[in-house]
């Protein structure tokens, strides 16, 4: 029996919490967690925590957002109550995924009142506009324009009180000010004494000109993620200012999620029983290929397959639509032999399952002979449950990191793995101050 510790569970997942107790032979912490008439979150802590290890065990899924205001309020009342550490045991980690989202975005937009002439040399590096090859070529200095170097150029010109008019007279400004230098090509009748070239000036700096290969205009391509929000850092700093001092979770869509927080983060693999499933109860696996269904799965695919000894094989995926409605027609290509062969897909989250059902239509029409789809996290929200009855998928093995009675009953294809003893294991080696670097181990 583990001594001196507090174990919470939140309102997404009560199985999970039941079922780590059991393991560690503790009772679940008493609280009270429900929510006013107006919709906000009440938690009342009944067991004393003080001087103890709380660990409060609440997975993203579901109601997102209530969860996550739920863990982060009872976080808070835990450390208000004088407990010694808090741990955040969050199977599925909310938000981690949303830098994958596309976004037809393509830079920051300009005023309306700038013309067509003004955006064509206008970017979003400079102010003013970093010349371009074919682009106009203004009487910079260097320039072969009958002066040929600095020197002369700065002999020319004297600091007055106007820094506009040089002391010749002419009005041609060799130093622009930067309020002058959005795109003079507008400013017909503004420039001083009417100098085309001095108004030509205005609109660039002086760069290499004369090495165009040198000059490279910012180009920003198709989805370009730009002044668009990410949620990542933000949910980050809110589990650490409501008092979390430990993290742990599961196969982070992205392991450099980590990076966000200033408290450690354990991110724990659901690689060993993935790849235990598929040795006792897929037949002939020896034979079989694990496919990643697309590039960004195949660390984890390739982790499996090397554990295992078999063949591997890629989906690439090509993401050239930009707008989110057009992302069901990308085209799909298979790298690798899987004729007359199970597939084993291997991919960390599914959450409307178009990308794995997919993939599955694209193996079974090169020959597959059995399509298996192992998943760490099950979300499956809109109509993933229909997509997947219907798909050439024969058979999907998910953990229970979210629950999964109401998909189960919906899906005969589905099946469940237990997670609960591996979270139970961290829990108490982490509560011990032993390693856990043993859950982490890919071989």
């Amino acid at each position: 029996m583990v001594r001196n510790i507090v174990i919470l569970g939140g309102n997404s997942h009560p199985q999970m919490t039941e079922s780590v107790c059991n393991i560690l032979c503790i009772p679940p912490g008493d609280r009270i967690l429900n929510k006013f008439s107006g919709g906000e979150s009440r938690c009342e802590i009944k067991d004393s925590v003080r001087g103890k290890d709380v660990y409060i065990i609440q997975s993203g899924s579901g109601s997102v957002n209530d969860n996550l205001i739920d863990l982060c309020i009872m976080i808070s009342a835990c450390k208000t109550g004088s407990a010694k550490r808090v741990t955040a045991v969050v199977p599925l980690f909310p938000y981690s995924r949303q830098p994958d989202w596309p976004y037809n975005k393509t830079g920051a937009p300009l005023s309306k009142s700038y013309d067509t002439q003004s955006r064509k040399d206008y970017t979003f590096e400079s102010v003013p506009a970093t010349p371009r090859p074919g682009g106009p070529r203004s009487n910079g200095l260097g320039l072969s324009n009958g002066v040929h170097n600095l020197a002369e150029k700065l002999s020319k010109s004297v600091i007055t009180e106007d820094p506009t008019v040089e002391a010749n007279g002419n009005g041609v400004d060799y130093f622009p000010k930067r309020s002058d230098t959005i795109s003079s090509a507008s400013s017909n009748g503004r420039a001083h004494h009417g100098d085309h070239a001095a108004s030509s000036l205005r609109s660039f700096t002086t760069h290499d000109y004369e090495n165009p290969s040198t000059i490279s205009a910012f180009q920003p391509k198709p989805g370009y993620k730009q002044w668009v929000a990410q949620a990542g850092t933000l949910i980050a700093d809110l589990l650490t200012c409501a008092g979390a001092d430990h993290i742990i979770t599961m196969d982070l869509h992205d392991p450099q999620y980590q990076g966000f927080f200033d408290i450690p983060v354990d991110n724990l693999y659901g690689k060993t029983l993935l790849q235990s499933y598929i040795e006792k109860h897929i037949p002939n696996y020896k034979e079989a290929v694990v496919v990643s269904p697309d590039a960004g799965g195949a660390k984890r695919a390739t982790a499996i397959a090397d554990g295992l000894e078999i063949d591997f094989a890629l989906i690439h995926k090509e993401r050239r639509p930009i707008k989110f409605t057009d992302q069901r027609n990308a085209s799909m290509m298979l790298v690798g032999d899987i004729a007359n062969r199970i597939c084993i897909l291997v991919d960390d989250l599914a959450d409307t399952a178009n990308t794995i059902t997919r993939a599955a239509k694209l193996l079974k029409r090169e020959g597959a002979t059995r399509v298996y789809a192992l998943l760490t996290h099950g979300v499956f929200s809109g109509d993933a449950i229909p997509r997947l009855n219907a798909s050439a998928i024969d058979k999907i093995i998910v953990t229970n990191s979210v629950p999964q009675e109401d998909h189960c009953r919906l899906c005969p294809k589905l099946e469940v793995l237990d997670i609960s003893p591996v979270f139970a294991e961290a829990i108490r080696r982490v509560h011990h101050g032993e390693s856990i670097s043993r859950l982490f181990q890919h071989d």
